[in-house]
């Protein structure tokens, strides 16, 4: 039987213990795989927590005040943006614009552009 400090890491620093088992132990890029390979299997399974907007909300302006959100640069953003734009209509849920959205859209998208404006909004 395992003694009390091979089962992971008691705080501090999450590789100083002595302990070479565990999940606390792994290097990070080894959890990330495990920990992704989990995520897809809830989502398959349907027992992954899909987050409602206001908890989305929640969470990210928690990343924003604990300074551990992802600061995206303006090419990361756009691929973000294309790769979401592109699930919503693979799955049917996204927006459609009509004539009259698309022109405001269009608008707004070439007035920022001539004033300079790069689209990315954030100035913090």
């Amino acid at each position: 039987m395992a003694s009390s400090k091979d089962k992971g890491s008691s705080g501090g620093d999450r590789n100083a213990g002595a302990s070479k088992r565990g999940f606390a132990s792994m290097d990070e890029e080894k959890q990330r795989a495990i920990a992704s390979k989990g995520g897809k299997a809830a989502h398959e399974k349907g027992t992954a927590h899909e987050f409602n907007s206001e908890e989305a909300r929640e969470a990210g302006r928690a990343a924003h005040e604990k300074g551990t959100a992802h600061k995206f640069d303006s090419e990361q953003a756009r691929e973000a943006g294309r790769k979401g734009g592109k699930a919503a209509h693979e799955r049917g849920t996204a927006h459609e614009f009509d004539s009259a959205e698309a022109r405001v859209a269009g608008r707004k998208g070439g007035e920022a552009s001539r004033s300079g404006k790069s689209g990315n909004r954030s100035s913090a």
